[in-house]
């Protein structure tokens, strides 16, 4: 169901067009408002909260543009604990001060105003108001305000005008020591990387947690780093916690994906009393890294009828409150507060059920953008698709080149635009190259110096003879070891473990094409044969014949209406209809007393890799051994 919105008079704001149509306030009629309000995205449309066409959206843009600041912080689209606590972070002077402003007003006055002016009252802008007045914004004005206001880490120049910043992210499917080492290496050779070394872990087990914690330390102590930027391994906050207590002084910033609601983050494991516990733990020169995204609040079951932008700037509040308690714990400490505190927003990792197309995702990364610099915050950008969007390889460089125009403090850097692990699509080394030769961007002062004195650039910043070679990098981090070595004994070491990191699936980009900021031709073509063999795998189904071929097999169907319904609406494959439940309810009234379990065998996102030779039949002979040596029948 959308919202159609017709019947809206001159000069009326929300909340008297909510009174005239319902008699009194309405906050269902509320929320869909601010939904109808949005551009278009499939996440609010499954809410039923997207608008009908574009004169309803045009309606509800209208409507919020006259509504004032200080109603809408008196009629919050939903409250609770985590909504109080973001509220006890802004001035509250400021906010009274700006009570009486509409939404249009500040929409022209974010778009006019010197930096300056705009900086000095972002302290009386809530998360709900920040949310409001970014979906009045066109992308180009979203650019516009993006390109203006600038939050830099203290002490560097990441997030500061002009520069474009990058986090490593080394990911293995394995947690292996050297897959990471080596891919920090290789960014580095590219004179990439200088926000955070951060890699998402396989295993949250803390003693691999700590290994991974200690590969990337490593590497910033050897090359005298500690102090120009952190490591992190994206576990739950607690695990890096727990690894900080075991190996004092082996972590760096701390990292925990946030939600908007109090709900919702309990899914992460959270709750504020715990985070307001791990902010007043950093007093040391590192802060918090935390990682958002549109559509997470909802794919978890808790929108609580409230649209993704919304939820989204909610998130932005909650980081920014924790950021003002790192700012207290500092202060307590004896420290001069500089809270090291940045957010990066994985826009499109969750898939077509939140949006489908490029144009949406560049629309969700300018709302972002926008919105984490109005909460006064350091914001990245993970610019990536899942690979059922309608969002190809070719389609992330137009992005990219839309995105920028906002100026995100900073993006990811991978070898490729595929993440070994994750596997999804994002930023490569060769992009940030790119992006810095055509826009003039640059990266942290501190690390470009160090690049420097690598060798990977001269001193007029152009790439040198060993630009885009990893094993030039390790020989030096050899050389500072105290490695007496020849070089040709450190750099034939180097391409025996370059060898080995590639056999275990990640790939390492080395040179580049015609242009620096260009692929190796071979790795290019490997990089976009694997890209549409997944696409292939997507949209393959288990055959009439390995079905067939399935010991005791009973065939069930999922509510959803086919493959293309099953990858565009993956709920709709989360639950059987109603004619397999019933014939699973009757196996199991049939075989009560015989059989303790049922196998499942779902063709999933890839069916192909139940279909290859030596693969199903093993493991389910094993597997049936397995439980019945555990006594399962």
């Amino acid at each position: 169901m959308s919202v159609s919105l017709r019947d809206v008079l001159t000069g009326e704001d929300v909340f008297g067009y909510i009174h005239r149509v319902q008699g009194s306030f309405d906050s269902r009629l509320f929320q869909r408002i601010l939904g109808a309000a949005n551009a278009f995205k499939e996440g609010d449309e499954a809410l039923g909260i997207a608008a009908a066409d574009e004169d309803s959206r045009a309606n509800a843009r209208a409507l919020l543009a006259r509504t004032r600041l200080g109603d809408l912080h008196s009629h919050p689209p939903f409250e609770d604990r985590l909504h109080a606590f973001m509220m006890e972070a802004l001035d509250v002077e400021e906010l009274q001060r700006l009570a009486d402003w509409t939404l249009g007003q500040l929409k022209a006055y974010l778009l006019s105003a010197d930096e300056a002016d705009v900086q000095s009252i972002l302290g009386g802008l809530g998360s709900d108001v920040i949310a409001c007045v970014v979906k009045l914004m066109s992308d180009a004005e979203l650019k516009a305000v993006g390109s203006r206001i600038f939050h830099p880490l203290p002490g560097s120049n990441l997030g500061a005008k002009g520069y474009l910043g990058a986090r490593l992210q080394p990911n293995s499917p394995t947690d292996h020591p050297d897959d990471i080492r080596w891919q920090v290496f290789n960014g580095w050779s590219f004179a990439v990387g200088d926000v955070v070394l951060g890699t998402n872990p396989v295993s949250s087990a803390p003693e691999s947690v700590a290994a991974v914690e200690a590969a990337l330390h490593d590497l910033l102590v050897t090359f005298g780093l500690t102090e120009v930027m952190p490591h992190c391994v994206l576990s739950h906050i607690d695990v890096q916690a727990k690894v900080e207590a075991l190996r004092p002084g082996t972590t760096g910033i701390w990292f925990q994906s946030l939600a908007g609601n109090e709900a919702a983050n309990r899914t992460f494991d959270l709750t504020l009393e715990k985070m307001a516990e791990h902010a007043a733990s950093r007093t040391g020169r590192y802060g918090l890294y935390f990682e958002t995204g549109q559509g997470a609040d909802a794919t978890n079951g808790h929108h609580f009828g409230c649209d993704m932008l919304v939820h989204e700037s909610r998130k932005y509040g909650f980081a920014r409150a924790l950021k003002a308690r790192v700012s207290l714990a500092q202060l307590g400490a004896g420290r001069t507060p500089a809270p090291w505190v940045h957010v990066n927003d994985v826009a499109g990792f969750i898939g077509p059920e939140v949006f489908r197309t490029r144009e949406q995702l560049v629309r969700c990364c300018l709302e972002d953008i926008v919105m984490g610099k109005l909460h006064g915050l350091m914001i990245g950008l993970d610019v990536c698709s899942t690979l059922h969007m309608d969002v190809s390889l070719d389609d992330l460089t137009w992005c990219l080149e839309q995105v920028v125009e906002a100026a995100p403090g900073y993006l990811m850097a991978l070898p490729t635009r595929n993440d070994p692990m994750l596997s999804y699509l994002t930023t490569s080394f060769q992009d940030h190259v790119r992006l810095r030769e055509k826009r003039g961007f640059k990266v942290d002062d501190r690390m470009w110096a160090f690049f420097q004195s690598l060798g990977v650039i001269d001193a007029a910043g152009r790439p040198t003879e060993h630009f885009g070679d990893p094993a030039w990098v390790y020989l030096q981090y050899r050389r500072r070891k105290g490695d007496e070595r020849s070089d040709a004994s450190i750099l034939e070491e180097a391409r025996s473990e370059m060898a080995a990191v590639r056999e275990r699936g990640v790939p390492l980009a080395v040179g580049h094409g015609e242009t620096p900021w260009e692929l190796e031709p071979s790795l290019e073509r490997e990089l976009r044969a694997l890209y549409e063999d997944a696409k292939v795998g997507l949209w393959s189904e288990l055959t009439d014949s390995v079905v067939a071929g399935i010991p005791e097999a009973v065939m069930l169907r999922t509510c959803a209406e086919d493959r293309r319904d099953y990858i565009l609406h993956p709920p709709a494959g989360e639950r059987l209809d109603s004619a397999s439940e019933l014939a699973v309810r009757m196996l199991r009234l049939r075989h009560e007393g015989r059989w303790d379990a049922q196998i499942l065998i779902s063709d999933g996102l890839d069916a192909r890799s139940l279909m290859d030779e030596g693969h199903l039949h093993p493991f389910l002979t094993e597997l049936r051994r397995e439980l019945e040596a555990a006594g399962w029948n």
